[in-house]
């Protein structure tokens, strides 16, 4: 019998986080192809970016459920 999603997600909290993080990578690479090596660089400097900007204080985060409670308010619309 195949496995479902839910079970595939039960497992997956069994997982250190570093290998979830390489398990999606290998997801999205092997359904979507790579990265164009341009927007990947792009991207890190983008991240850095946001990182500096965190670390000095210019900007706020916004805490891991605030977001995915905005999100989920913004996807019922």
């Amino acid at each position: 019998m195949p496995i479902t999603l839910d079970e595939i997600v039960e497992e997956t909290r069994q997982l250190p986080a570093d290998i979830v993080v390489e398990l999606v990578d290998r997801i999205v690479l092997a359904r979507h192809g790579g990265i164009e090596p341009g927007i990947e660089s792009a991207w890190k400097t983008e991240i850095q970016r946001r990182i500096e900007e965190i670390k000095s204080g210019k900007v706020r985060g916004i805490p891991l459920k605030e977001s995915l409670a905005r999100a989920r308010k913004i996807l019922k619309r």
